[in-house]
C-alpha cells in the first residue's frame, strides 16, 4: 500500500482552526481569491453547485460581521471573512445547465446511459428539488419512497429538510477544500457556526430562502491564537471494519 504524499500529510497535519490572527502581519488578498477558485471545484450533489461564497473584506463591512459572529476573536482579527452560502431557489436553472451538459457530452448517442443521465436532470432532479412552503410536497416523497423501499433499496432522505441536509453537505465540501487551499497558501482559518444568521444574511444581502453553512475567518496564526496540542478520539473507536 503507497504511503500519503508527504506534502499533503504535512498540509493535513499542519491545519488548525485558528482563534487569533496577527493583524500586523501582511495579507494577500488574492490567495482567497485563488482558494475559491479551488472549492468550485469541490464534490456536491448532483453537480447542482447550490452555492455561493461571499467575501467580507472592507474593514467596516468586517467589523460588522465579526459582531455579527458573537464577537469571537477568530472574527475580530481576521483580514478577511468567507461565508459558504446555500441557494436552493437556484435549482431550476441549474438543472437545465446540467441537462444542457448532458445533451452535449452525449450528443448523437441514443443508448441507456446517456437516455438515463438526461432522464435524470429533466425529470429526477426537479421531483427531488420542487419544494412547497409547508413541504408537502416533500412528506409526499416521503411516503413514496417507504412504499417502494418495501421491497428494494431506496433513497429515504427525499424531504424538504433532507434536501437543506444534503445542500449544507456539499457546502461543507467546499468549505473544507478552500481551507486546506488557504493553508497550502500559508494562511490559517476557522470555521465558524456562532453567528446571528438573520443579521448576518441582511448585511450579506441574502434573500429569505438562502442560508449560511459557516463563515471562516482567513489570516495568519499567533501563538495564542492555537489553544492546546491537537487531541482526537482514539482512531480504534470511530474507525470501524465490516
Amino acid at each position: 500500500m503507497s504511503e500519503h504524499h508527504p506534502y499533503f500529510n504535512d498540509l493535513i497535519h499542519s491545519r488548525r482552526s485558528v482563534r487569533k490572527y496577527d493583524q500586523h502581519s501582511e495579507f494577500d488578498h488574492d490567495a482567497v481569491a485563488r482558494s475559491l477558485e479551488l472549492a468550485v471545484l469541490s464534490p456536491n450533489s448532483s453537480n447542482m453547485q447550490l452555492w455561493e461564497f461571499h467575501r467580507v473584506i472592507s474593514d467596516n463591512e468586517r467589523d460588522q460581521l465579526a459582531n455579527i459572529c458573537m464577537g469571537q476573536n477568530a472574527a475580530k482579527t481576521a483580514n478577511e471573512l468567507v461565508a459558504f452560502v446555500i441557494t436552493p431557489y437556484k435549482w431550476k436553472s441549474r438543472a437545465e445547465m446540467n441537462a444542457a451538459q448532458i445533451r452535449q457530452a452525449f450528443d448523437g448517442r441514443e443508448d441507456a446511459t446517456a437516455k438515463r443521465a438526461l432522464k435524470y436532470y429533466e425529470k429526477l432532479i426537479p421531483f427531488v428539488y420542487r419544494n412547497d412552503q409547508l413541504g408537502l410536497f416533500g412528506v409526499g416523497r416521503k411516503i413514496l419512497s417507504y412504499c417502494l423501499g418495501i421491497k428494494k433499496p431506496m433513497v429515504r432522505e427525499v424531504s424538504k429538510s433532507d434536501l437543506r441536509v444534503c445542500l449544507h453537505k456539499s457546502s461543507s465540501l467546499a468549505a473544507m477544500t478552500f481551507m486546506m487551499a488557504m493553508r497550502a497558501e500559508g494562511y490559517d482559518t476557522c470555521p465558524m457556526e456562532g453567528f446571528d444568521s438573520k443579521r448576518a444574511k441582511k448585511l450579506l444581502g441574502l434573500p429569505k430562502e438562502a442560508e449560511i453553512t459557516m463563515i471562516v475567518s482567513c489570516g495568519r496564526r499567533t501563538e495564542e491564537g492555537i489553544y492546546s496540542e491537537r487531541h482526537r478520539v482514539p482512531n480504534q473507536d470511530i474507525i470501524i471494519s465490516h
